[in-house]
């Protein structure tokens, strides 16, 4: 038995250092880029910059309404939302279907508007807050920045640089007008340090979502390996009794002393992170979606019925910087909000927030077959309703299903909009993910706090990570000259 465990830690020594000499540096870059992180996140565009943007609502007489626009749409499923907004100077609605397909109705004739020509999109990226000296830089599918599924009902965008210091560039969607995305100088810079290496990001890669998960696993898990094998082999070879020759508690020495006894603590955090990196891409799908499926959104929205109200002057009335109307259902019953500046949406043109009794029947409607949920409304944020980055809407309302998944759904009361699904799945990959990953934990909220002890952190591991560097190059020179 002896022979074996010396044999296997032969083996698992010849697999850390081979496998860690491929990995050495991918595990530094994953730690340098991850202190960018910190600060610079991957660029998106944010409601306030979007709202920013939007030039006021000009509503006149003679506008279709919302369900004439739908049903000029010919879609077949019932929309998840209808917005009312501009064009330029031109008032349209944009009809989004459940699966996040869009249509575009012109609103003073009900013409289906297919295609935005490039001097209309530059038209609208001149009247943004930043234009400066507009350029269109030309029609893209996709690229770095762009590159997430979630952009595909808005595909192709005209990219327009606006001129300003900050070196702002738009995406409108073609489909629609809308601004897709805004990005800075900085913004792209940093991330070429930060997320595009973190995340082996690239555009070819990413283009393809499946190929991209399994290529992040697979690193990710045989990182797994080598820092997992590289703890095995540290606690092997440490002696606190007796010691080494010296006093000495390591084998080694100089650089390979520090990878050895910087890797029992730095390997904790390489552990950590690597693992709770791998488990943010749901190996075998362990994890549920975050929101509910179309079938389930469709059920809880309700049959197209009642007309949806739709007063150009009310909705005027109602607030002197109203950017956009939108249109939607709870449960039966149509809501319209108005979009005004800064302000959360409101209920307008003699409609209301949701009916209580009405929004739990609808809730009700999402899980067939399960009992009706228990509503709690929470007022502040908790360990599952928060934000990282950005304060969470609040209050909101919490739907407790009793089904064997255990399932939370987070509402807007005011909008009776949807905010999220959380189920058992969902709320371990909380504390797995975010807690371990960027240490998201209440006690380091505060900052500088969280600062200083990720930094600590990720400089441990980056220790690791340099030495394991340093000795697998010079492994290599003696072993291939």
């Amino acid at each position: 038995m002896r022979n074996l465990g010396k044999r296997l830690l032969r083996w698992l020594l010849l697999g850390h250092r081979w496998l860690g000499i491929a990995t050495a540096l991918l595990f530094a870059v994953w730690f340098l880029s991850g202190a960018v992180m910190m600060y610079v996140g991957f660029p998106r565009l944010t409601e306030t910059e979007r709202r920013a943007a939007l030039p006021p609502l000009a509503l006149s007489s003679g506008l279709i309404g919302p369900d004439a626009a739908f049903a000029a749409a010919r879609q077949t499923a019932p929309p998840a939302r209808i917005d009312l907004g501009m064009l330029g100077d031109e008032p349209v609605y944009r009809i989004q279907a459940l699966d996040g397909a869009r249509t575009m109705i012109a609103a003073a004739d009900g013409r289906r508007m297919e295609r935005v020509d490039s001097d209309h999109l530059l038209l609208i990226a001149a009247g943004h807050p930043a234009a400066r000296t507009v350029e269109d830089l030309g029609s893209i599918l996709r690229d770095q920045w762009t590159v997430h599924q979630r952009y595909d009902p808005l595909r192709p965008f005209r990219l327009v640089a606006l001129g300003d210091v900050a070196g702002t560039r738009l995406y409108l969607s073609e489909r629609t007008g809308e601004i897709a995305l805004d990005t800075t100088r900085a913004e792209r810079f940093w991330n070429w340090l930060g997320a595009v290496p973190h995340w082996i990001y690239l555009t070819p890669l990413r283009a393809e979502p499946a190929l991209w998960r399994d290529v992040v696993l697979w690193v990710s898990g045989i990182a797994i390996a080598v820092a997992a094998s590289g703890t095995v082999l540290g606690l092997s070879r440490l002696r606190l009794r007796p010691r080494y020759a010296n006093g000495r508690t390591t084998p080694y020495r100089g650089i390979a002393a520090w990878h050895h006894l910087g890797g029992l603590i730095g390997g904790t955090a390489l552990l950590t992170f690597i693992v709770s990196g791998w488990l943010s891409m749901n190996p075998n799908r362990w994890f549920s979606p975050t929101m509910p499926d179309p079938a389930a959104l469709a059920r809880y929205l309700g049959p197209e019925a009642a007309v949806r109200a739709f007063d150009p002057e009310a909705a005027t009335r109602t607030c002197p910087d109203l950017k956009e109307i939108r249109f939607v259902r709870v449960g039966d019953a149509p809501l319209t909000l108005a979009i005004c500046g800064e302000d959360a949406p409101r209920p307008c043109c003699g409609t209301a927030v949701p009916d209580p009794e009405n929004l739990h029947r609808a809730l009700a409607r999402l899980m067939p077959g399960e009992a009706p949920p228990r509503i709690e409304r929470i007022e502040a944020e908790d360990s599952y309703w928060y934000g990282p980055r950005e304060t969470r809407p609040l209050p909101v309302l919490r739907a407790v299903f009793a089904d064997p998944a255990a399932t939370w759904i987070h509402i807007d009361p005011t909008t009776g909009e949807i905010l999220g699904r959380m189920d058992r799945s969902n709320r371990v990959s909380r504390w797995l993910f975010n807690g371990l990953h960027t240490l998201d934990l209440a006690v380091l909220r505060r900052r500088p706090v969280w600062d200083a002890v990720m930094a600590l952190w990720l400089s441990a591991g980056f220790l690791v990570a340099v030495t394991g560097l340093i000795i697998g190059w010079r492994r290599l020179r003696r072993r291939f000259g």
